[in-house]
């Protein structure tokens, strides 16, 4: 049997978005620029799917930006704000627990220059907004914050953040990472008070080299690229057309059945964490129950190494990330499982299994089984 439980690394493509992306690349393969039919065509599948996301989103179409994916959502949010507004101000506010998208990011501006406030969060990985609130001043230009954190599944309260920071100044643009949280929950930035928002395509099913930033209208954020002037000028360059197709189509199918894919993740969720408190020396970090996203479990386990386990598991076909799967491969302590208080000796005993609207209560009782089994074996080879 094989259990696929790394899907806040990667999701399997969905069929509805390869078949499109096909079509696109062999058949509708113009330039969205070109001025003939096959351009037009091009154009008009990015037209749908920019249509198809702001559904979702209940935006304006034109508020979508595609991009290459999360990364580059998060790098075009957050230098494009720092470079068009330099004169309003250079102080930054963002948490402890960001990916490391956001966090380097952040702190490739401090060493230009930029003033940036790093709140603190409590056990279960939540910023407190009262802290938000003392953190504002009028030169603060930009408050990036995840909504849901892709190591532990903490859910920020970005909807009261957005309207504590706007509330304070007007002017200061509010900047949400929603990659762990698009798709599995009901986002609504214009109610949010959200100014920008990343997403990526491939944690929704969709391809990767893929995702979008919404800006909301007359948010003032500067390109990181220059050239054809193509998205408004925002991003320019040739738009990768079958992955913003795809991008569309995995997007409709994730709203389309929202609650019932939560339910059922949540559901499947709880199964999990129940079963592996059932084994000693076993914690889950952060929170249960819908107080914590769907989809996302984070376990430390006493005495045996996270790239250990990790490996036990994929030669029993079971697939997790030791903590995050975009710097699990870099040898460092992971900034989430510090700044939530972690004891030291589990920070590289901590694995991450996450999960999607088609896992299987078999997958769930399969890994369960395997980590009962394999965990005890392991504890007799623990490193002195």
């Amino acid at each position: 049997m094989e259990a696929y439980l790394d899907n806040s690394a990667t999701t399997r493509c969905c069929d509805e978005a390869v078949e499109m992306m096909r079509r696109v690349l062999s058949q509708d393969y113009g330039n969205p620029s070109s001025m003939h039919a096959k351009g037009v065509d091009a154009e008009n599948f990015m037209k749908d799917a920019q249509k198809k996301i702001a559904k979702t989103l209940r935006c304006k179409e034109q508020e979508i930006c595609f991009t290459s994916g999360g990364t580059e959502s998060n790098n075009l949010a957050i230098l494009g704000v720092a470079e068009a507004n330099r004169r309003t101000g250079r102080h930054i506010i963002t948490s402890s627990v960001e990916h490391p998208s956001v966090r380097q990011t952040v702190r490739w501006l401090s060493e230009q220059g930029c003033e940036v406030t790093y709140l603190p969060v409590n056990a279960y990985g939540e910023i407190l907004l009262d802290d938000l609130r003392n953190a504002l001043r009028p030169d603060t230009v930009l408050v990036t914050l995840m909504h849901v954190n892709n190591e532990i599944g903490a859910l920020e309260p970005v909807a009261e953040a957005g309207r504590i920071v706007h509330e304070n100044n007007p002017k200061t643009i509010f900047h949400v990472d929603a990659i762990q949280s698009y798709g599995k929950f009901p986002i609504f930035p214009g109610r949010m008070g959200i100014d920008l928002l990343s997403v990526s395509g491939h944690k929704i099913h969709g391809p990767k080299g893929s995702g979008f930033l919404y800006v909301k209208d007359k948010a003032k954020i500067a390109p990181l690229l220059h050239g054809g002037g193509q998205q408004r000028g925002l991003r320019s360059g040739t738009e990768n057309v079958p992955a913003i197709a795809g991008l569309g189509v995995a997007a409709e199918l994730a709203y389309k059945n929202l609650e019932d894919n939560a339910n059922h993740m949540y559901e499947m969720r709880e199964r999990l964490i129940e079963g592996v408190l059932g084994i000693e020396g076993v914690s889950v970090n952060g929170r249960q129950g819908r107080e914590a996203a769907p989809h996302i479990v984070s376990v430390s386990v006493d005495g045996v190494r996270a790239e250990v386990l990790l490996h036990a598991l994929e030669d029993r076909g079971i697939y997790v990330s030791a903590g995050s799967a975009c710097s699990s491969n870099r040898p460092e302590v992971s900034a989430t499982l510090t700044a939530i208080g972690l004891r030291k000796d589990l920070l590289d005993s901590t694995v991450r299994l996450s999960l999607c609207e088609a896992t299987t209560a078999e997958e769930i009782d399969y890994t369960v089984a395997a980590l009962g089994e394999l965990i005890p074996m392991l504890r007799r080879y623990k490193r002195s």
